[in-house]
């Protein structure tokens, strides 16, 4: 109740353009999926869509969040030894043998490049110490970065359990987090990789069977998937200029050119617009907060030509607390800003206090104010 009453004392808001209505996001796109989405990635504004919040089969596009938890295991750099029941795993495979030894690191790539379900199931063993364990961390993760309707049972997306489903949406939500990710980032766009093999006199060398990364060239990653029931399953990325896009599409006959057609929707429909930048920000004229409040984040944000002219920012301060002055924190989160597009909330970060006692501004400081004064500039320049 007392963070109620004490929240927000006042609100300033800055309207940084006027127009009357926006233009909808292009819903015309003609794929062949089922389901489709078009993401982009540092704001997660869906700029398409098509039936993308219904749960379907995924296939071996689960195995993003595979690499993703082997990635984040911190164990990238150890050898796992092969069980026999990873190399019984069906379908897809990089032919592991049993009990050969091979970096965690190598069985990612196999992973992403090749779709090897032994590698899956070896990762699983060796992350979550069984099938049923990896499951429950994958699931865990999944809850954690907001995939409501999705449900894993397996780490790579056989038909053999009813209750493995993910959504478009949720997918994207998946790629955009695990692209946050450097290593993941690299493995993801690489066409081609050189593994050492224990077993053989030779190295695996093992070519990604995502072919847009050949056939369009702003392609930077992504994971293939099919099965019978599923059908063909598609995630990818793509960037080009500041504009960083990912594409879903779940039972996509013609998956390749699906993507392209959202990605030259989405790139030619749309531009990255930065509506608040890091820095000060000069909203107040009470002398705590005078020159001493700034953000850390410059917001970018992807519109249409017609929306460009919809922004506003609204500014929340909390009351301001003379103790802020004599507090050995360098900094204090005093509010936070939000950007409004069209009348509606799309981001927000905080406003953060800072300032420096003046017995810490030091002779420089006196010396500069005392210049300033001298040749007649004031306190507001």
């Amino acid at each position: 109740m007392k963070l109620i009453l004490k929240l927000v004392i006042f609100s300033l808001v800055v309207s940084l353009l006027f127009a009357n209505t926006p233009q909808k996001v292009d819903a015309s796109i003609g794929v062949s999926a089922a389901s489709a989405v078009l993401l982009e990635q540092k704001s997660g504004r869906i700029l398409f869509e098509k039936d993308a919040h219904t749960k379907r089969r995924i296939a071996s596009i689960t195995k993003i969040m595979t690499a993703k938890l082997a990635i984040e295991s911190g164990k990238m750099n150890q050898y796992v030894k092969v069980s026999e029941k990873a190399t019984r795993a069906e379908g897809s495979s990089v032919y592991l043998k049993p009990g050969e030894e091979i970096k965690l690191e190598d069985l990612v790539y196999g992973l992403m490049l090749r779709s090897g379900n032994d590698t899956a199931v070896a990762i699983a063993e060796y992350v979550g110490g069984s099938i049923d364990g990896f499951a429950y961390l994958m699931n865990q993760k999944a809850k954690e970065i907001g995939m409501v309707n999705t449900k894993f049972a397996n780490p790579h997306g056989l038909d053999d359990h009813e209750n493995h489903y993910s959504t478009a949406y949720d997918m994207a939500v998946l790629m955009r987090y695990a692209m946050q990710n450097t290593t993941f980032r690299k493995i993801a766009g690489t066409k081609v990789y050189r593994a050492e093999n224990s077993t053989q006199a030779w190295d695996r060398e093992w070519r990604n069977k995502n072919r847009l990364l050949t056939k369009y060239k702003y392609t930077t990653g992504g994971k293939t998937g099919y099965t019978k029931r599923a059908k063909r399953t598609l995630v990818t990325t793509a960037t080009k200029g500041d504009m960083d896009l990912i594409a879903v599409t779940l039972n996509g006959p013609d998956d390749w050119n699906d993507h392209i057609s959202m990605y030259e929707d989405g790139f030619q429909g749309f531009d990255m617009v930065e509506v608040l930048t890091e820095g000060k920000v000069e909203i107040a004229k009470n002398k705590y907060y005078q020159n001493n409040l700034f953000v850390k984040k410059t917001i970018v944000y992807p519109v249409t030509s017609n929306e460009k002219e919809l922004f506003t920012i609204k500014y929340l301060l909390n009351k301001p607390q003379k103790k802020w002055t004599d507090s050995k924190k360098k900094e204090e989160i005093v509010g936070k800003a939000e950007v409004y597009l069209d009348g509606r909330v799309v981001q927000e970060t905080p406003i953060y206090y800072q300032v420096v006692p003046e017995k810490e501004k030091g002779l420089f400081h006196f010396v500069t104010k005392f210049f300033l004064s001298f040749i007649g500039v004031n306190g507001n320049g």
